[in-house]
C-alpha cells in the first residue's frame, strides 16, 4: 500500500474511534463554596471545613438545611460532588436540583432517599416542567455513595437534559415539544442543595422513620464550580445561546456508548420508571420512547 493510502486509512479509523467514544460533559473546576453559593436556611447546621473548599449539611430534631447560588441560569452543566449521610439515613432526604421561581415552575430533581443500616440508598429523579411534574424514576447505585465523594451532574440545553452519575448517564429528557410536553427552555432556575427529615415518604413510602438517636445526620459536599448562562430571573433567553460548549452538535444528544451505559443503568438498576407505570398512568406519556425509557 502507498504511503498516501495507508495515512488516508489510518485517518479514517482515528475518526471512527472519537466517534465511537463518549463525549461526557466538561470537567467542572473546584471552586470554593462562597464563589457561587449562599445559605438558604439554618445557616448554623453548615459546617464549613478546608476554607470553604468542603461544606457540611447537618440534621438534627430540631431542622435540617440549605443552599443555594447566587445566581439564576438559562442552560448549562450543573455538578456537585457529594458524599451521602452514612449509617442508618432512613427518613432523611438528601437534594441537589435546579428550580424556576414562579406558579408554573421548572424543576430538575436529584433526591437521595436513605435508608436502613446495609440496604442501598435509592436515587430518585424527577422533571417538572410549566408546574407539571410526575415524573419520578428512582435507582439503585452501583456502589455505596457514603464512603467517599461521587459527582452528580446535570447538562441542560435546548436540546435535552441529561442526567450523570459520575460520567454514567441515568437518565435523558428530550425536548419534545413536538409531542405536545413541554421543555424547560424560558425560565431561569437557580440550583439548591438540602437535607431535610421526611420520613412521612421518603423510606419504604412513610413505613421507616427517622431515627433520631443517630443525629446528626450529615452530607458532604465539595466542587462548587457552576458552568452555565447567567441570567436575570425574568430572562427568555440566554445571552449566549449557540455559542458555548453545551450547545454544540455532540452535546445534542448521547452517543452510542453513552446509551449503552443507560441501558445498562435500565436493565440493572432501575427499581422504578413512570413511563411503565400502568397502575398509575393508563397510557405511557409521548416522551419516553423518544428518551429511551421503555
Amino acid at each position: 500500500m502507498k504511503a498516501g493510502a495507508l495515512l488516508a486509512v489510518v485517518v479514517v479509523v482515528v475518526l471512527l474511534l472519537r466517534g465511537a467514544a463518549a463525549t461526557p460533559p466538561h470537567r467542572p473546576v473546584d471552586v470554593q463554596f462562597e464563589k457561587n453559593y449562599v445559605p438558604t436556611w439554618a445557616e448554623d447546621h453548615i459546617h464549613y471545613l478546608n476554607g470553604g473548599w468542603e461544606v457540611q449539611l447537618s440534621l438534627d430534631k430540631s431542622t435540617g438545611t440549605g443552599f443555594h447560588t447566587r445566581g439564576s441560569y438559562l442552560f448549562g452543566h450543573f455538578s456537585m460532588q457529594i458524599k451521602l449521610v452514612g449509617g442508618d439515613s432512613a427518613g432523611t432526604v438528601t437534594a441537589f436540583y435546579l428550580s424556576s421561581q414562579n406558579s408554573e415552575h421548572d424543576e430538575i430533581d436529584f433526591e437521595f432517599l436513605g435508608n436502613r443500616t446495609g440496604e442501598p440508598y435509592i436515587l430518585q429523579t424527577n422533571v417538572f416542567s410549566g408546574g407539571k411534574g410526575d415524573r419520578e424514576q428512582r435507582i439503585y447505585l452501583w456502589f455505596d455513595p457514603t464512603k467517599d465523594y461521587h459527582s452528580y451532574s446535570v447538562l441542560w440545553n435546548l436540546y435535552m437534559i441529561a442526567f450523570f452519575v459520575d460520567d454514567t448517564p441515568i437518565r435523558v429528557f428530550k425536548n419534545s415539544k413536538d409531542l405536545g410536553v413541554r421543555y424547560p427552555f424560558d425560565q431561569p432556575m437557580k440550583l439548591y442543595s438540602s437535607l431535610w427529615n421526611a420520613d412521612d415518604w421518603a423510606t419504604r413510602g412513610g413505613q421507616e422513620k427517622t431515627d433520631w438517636s443517630k443525629a446528626p445526620f450529615v452530607a458532604s459536599y465539595r466542587g462548587f464550580y457552576v458552568d452555565g448562562c447567567e441570567a436575570s430571573a425574568e430572562a427568555k433567553v440566554c445571552a449566549t445561546q449557540g455559542a458555548r460548549w453545551w450547545d454544540q452538535k455532540e452535546f445534542q444528544d448521547l452517543d452510542g456508548e453513552q446509551y449503552r451505559r443507560l441501558a445498562w443503568v435500565r436493565k440493572e438498576h432501575t427499581i422504578y420508571n413512570y413511563c411503565t407505570d400502568r397502575e398509575r398512568y393508563a397510557t405511557m406519556s409521548p416522551e419516553c420512547t423518544r428518551d429511551h425509557d421503555v
